[in-house]
């Protein structure tokens, strides 16, 4: 009875220390599931700095454009898309108290792991976020992603790049913030768009709920290092090419250097597409690999 008693008991010992054990270990940070990564890796880094948050990506039209579209800038070749995922896209309109907000959303509209925002840019509408074959198939690529990875993706219409629009896409990343509650909130901004993005760090309500910012071709605004998302240290991510004339590169590089300085550590990363121009950014930006880098922080 002694021996029988002494090993259930041991037994019992074993498996509770062993759940204990099991309890304490770190949890692994959510990743974004694989979707073609081979195809939309950086072709190759050129240079890096900053202790690897600043690095410079071989780019070249003729492999990157010409060599990756069928037809160059209209579409893209089939390899690089997963046109399935139409099946869960929307085009829904949402009653906010900004007023009504038009968008696609694409993925779970409630109980999301994550929310990812493309906000366009000048002349843009929120059909371009959604384009399956324009900018070498990369917003086919963040579609398939957040939908293998529980998550949702939304692409608006906005009245403007002011503070009218700012309200209306802070509402609606509200609603859904709602309907998928403690989701992280990532906004990628293009171009002219980054005016929104900057505008979104500035409002504490919406701050609370960011992932990260990810500015692609796009402005720069002292004010985000009085903001509440900069004192938040929400992570930073800009991707610029070298030849872009509508916002030259120096200024967004100055820029993040200046978050650099400011805040030791801050969580910033640039990526400079060399050779590369105001479009750039959006069709060549590894999406996975920036998104997993936010979401490994939280």
């Amino acid at each position: 009875m002694n021996t029988i008693f002494s090993a259930s008991y041991c037994l019992k010992i074993v498996f509770v220390a062993a759940s204990m054990a099991g309890s304490i270990l770190p949890v692994a940070a959510f990743e974004l599931a694989s979707q073609k990564d081979r195809l939309f890796a950086y072709p190759g880094i050129l240079s890096s700095g900053a202790d690897g948050a600043y690095r410079v990506v071989d780019y070249r039209e003729a492999r990157d454009i010409n060599g990756r579209d069928a037809v160059p800038e209209r579409r893209v070749q089939g390899q690089y898309v997963s046109t399935g995922v139409r099946g869960v896209q929307k085009d829904l309109t949402v009653e906010t108290a900004a007023g009504a907000v038009r968008h696609f959303a694409v993925g779970k509209t409630r109980g999301a792991r994550a929310i990812v925002v493309y906000l366009h840019g000048q002349g843009g509408s929120r059909r371009q976020g959604v384009d399956d074959f324009t900018f070498g198939g990369n917003f086919n690529r963040i579609k398939n992603l957040m939908v293998k990875s529980g998550g949702l993706y939304l692409s608006p219409d906005f009245s403007d790049f002011g503070e009218r629009g700012a309200r209306e896409i802070g509402a609606l990343i509200g609603h859904y913030a709602k309907a998928s509650p403690g989701a992280p909130v990532f906004v990628a901004c293009g171009s002219m768009g980054g005016a929104l993005c900057w505008a979104l760090a500035r409002d504490g309500d919406t701050a609370k709920r960011l992932g990260g910012l990810i500015l692609l071709g796009s402005m720069w605004d002292a004010t985000f290092l009085q903001s509440p998302a900069h004192a938040a240290r929400v992570p930073v991510f800009f991707g610029h090419g070298s030849r872009d004339t509508v916002f030259p590169i120096a200024g967004q590089e100055a820029f993040f250097e200046r978050i650099r300085a400011g805040a030791p550590g801050y969580p910033a990363r640039f990526v400079r597409f060399e050779t590369g121009t105001h479009g750039t950014p959006i069709r060549m930006t590894d999406w996975r690999e920036t998104l997993n880098w936010m979401l490994a922080l939280r």
